[in-house]
């Protein structure tokens, strides 16, 4: 069974060019599960399944589950269900349940292989079953360049209950790759494709060189009679009794290490003393507690030009034990005004003499920030998210000006620190930390002397754009 490594080098390969398409089905092969009980469940909760509908999706769930049927009628529930919303609200759906749920279900090692045939500049095509809205979001974040999927029928903006077109599953699927094939140009002989279920046998078996990953046991069975290699991809974070114990020794690790640090801090009369126990001691004890070891590329950054504004990707909240674990003394931070009133971040912020600012408010936002500029110019550091916000993906978002304002204004460097892979071990909207390898590179100091409000927007791009071939380039 071929792992990771061996699909990648498989790819690298293969011959270049758009001309070989690499196809990927959706719903438990890009994610670990399946986005229409993500969907269902959101319109559960929001009391907006209906008696009818709800008994109607149970029989023919049944039916798919039990009985072999196909999907059809268990869509026609569901887009039926549909019928006389805006297609504009349904899509904000899909976004922000990609970026809450969906997101988190992502395989991590779907990313590697996705960006491998970018690599190789093939055509990387979403084959789905799944309807526009659950598909779009998570394509767009994966980078792919288009989606075969099953369509709902419009009129003037607003949804009528039906599909257009066939409901690609099945043979429907592999017919529209294809088509899709005959009308791109693209070599099937040459091409992959990567799929999970029964149903993906058809669709598999238009391209040379079929990849069924995390197969169903009737996929498995079909493969083995047709001499196609398997592969499953490492599953995204699973809540265990393991993981919560872990997890409730990480958080116990920083409530020791703020009281320790509180201790101290009194005990010598100074705050500088209790904020360096705090972090020092506070994130060794909850990333040992929670398995996570640190493998820092440029760690000699992390000292060479104090005082300077620590601009980092924020994917996590375990990025607050992450930064304090690599700075340790002397620096205070930014976060937006909700933690203000968290009763795990609060005692931190006030510690550190954290800037809490809304991020709503652009002139409140200046006012809090003036105190960090303060700070760094009596010789304390400053780490910043210039994402403003945490990130659903490992995608790194649009920077915002905050830090680089600071910076310039008191007249010191910029140090990048990119951080690979917080958010596979402690997602995004996530409580828990997975134990595992965390993988930061801290870049070297940017000198921000030249640096006027003029050339900033470049600053800020020049900068992002070290933030983004670091990732493109792992290992550094």
């Amino acid at each position: 069974m071929p792992d990771i490594d061996g699909l990648v080098a498989e790819i690298e390969k293969s011959p270049e060019g758009p001309q070989v398409a690499a196809f990927f089905d959706f719903d438990g092969t890009l994610i670990d599960g399946y986005s229409a009980v993500a969907y269902f469940r959101d319109r559960l909760l929001a009391r907006d399944v209906g008696t009818s509908e709800l008994l109607k999706s149970i029989i023919e769930s049944i039916n798919v589950e039990v009985r072999g049927h196909d999907v059809s009628r268990l869509m026609s529930v569901g887009v039926g269900a549909l019928a006389g919303r805006q297609v504009a609200e349904v899509e904000e759906m899909g976004e922000r349940l990609f970026r809450t749920r969906i997101a988190q279900m992502v395989y991590p090692e779907a990313r590697i292989l996705i960006d491998a045939h970018r690599r190789r500049g093939h055509t990387v095509v979403m084959a789905s079953s799944a309807l526009t809205f659950q598909t779009a979001a998570a394509a767009e974040d994966l980078g792919i360049d288009e989606v075969l999927c099953t369509r709902m029928d419009s009129v003037d903006g607003v949804l009528t209950g039906l599909v257009d077109g066939p409901i690609l599953w099945g043979q429907a699927k592999a017919d529209a790759v294809v088509a899709f094939a005959e009308a791109e140009g693209i070599d099937l002989a040459e091409s992959y494709a990567y799929g999970n279920g029964g149903e993906d046998v058809a669709y598999l078996s238009t391209v040379g060189h079929p990849r069924p990953l995390n197969p169903t046991d009737t996929l498995v069975a079909a493969a083995r009679e047709r001499g196609w290699p398997i592969a499953r991809l490492t599953r995204p974070q699973r809540i265990t009794p393991e993981l919560v114990v872990r997890s409730a020794a990480a958080y116990a690790g920083v409530g020791a290490g703020l009281v320790a640090g509180l201790g101290l801090g009194l005990v010598n009369r100074s705050r500088r003393t209790a904020v360096e126990i705090t972090a020092s001691v506070g994130s060794e004890l909850a990333l040992a507690a929670a398995g996570v070891d640190i493998q820092v590329a440029g760690a000699e950054n992390l000292w060479s030009a104090r005082p300077a504004v620590f601009v980092f990707n924020h994917q996590s909240q375990l990025d607050v034990i992450i930064m304090a674990a690599l700075l340790r003394s002397d620096f205070t931070g930014v976060a937006k005004k909700e933690l203000q009133k968290d009763p795990t971040f609060a005692p931190l912020g006030w510690l550190a003499d954290v800037a809490f600012i809304d991020r709503a408010n652009t002139e409140q936002a200046k006012q809090a920030l003036a105190p960090a500029v303060e700070a760094l110019r009596n010789g304390r550091s400053l780490a910043m998210a210039p994402e403003g916000t945490r990130s659903a993906t490992p995608r790194l978002g649009p920077f915002k000006k905050g830090a680089f304002h600071v910076a310039m204004q008191a007249g010191v460097p910029m140090v990048p620190v990119v951080i690979r892979n917080a958010g596979e071990l402690m997602p995004s909207h996530g409580a828990f930390i997975s134990p595992g390898i965390l993988q930061v590179a801290v870049l070297k100091p940017v000198p921000t002397t030249s640096w006027t409000r003029k050339n900033l927007d470049r600053q800020v791009e020049r900068v992002r754009g070290m933030f983004l071939k670091t990732l493109a380039d792992w290992p550094v």
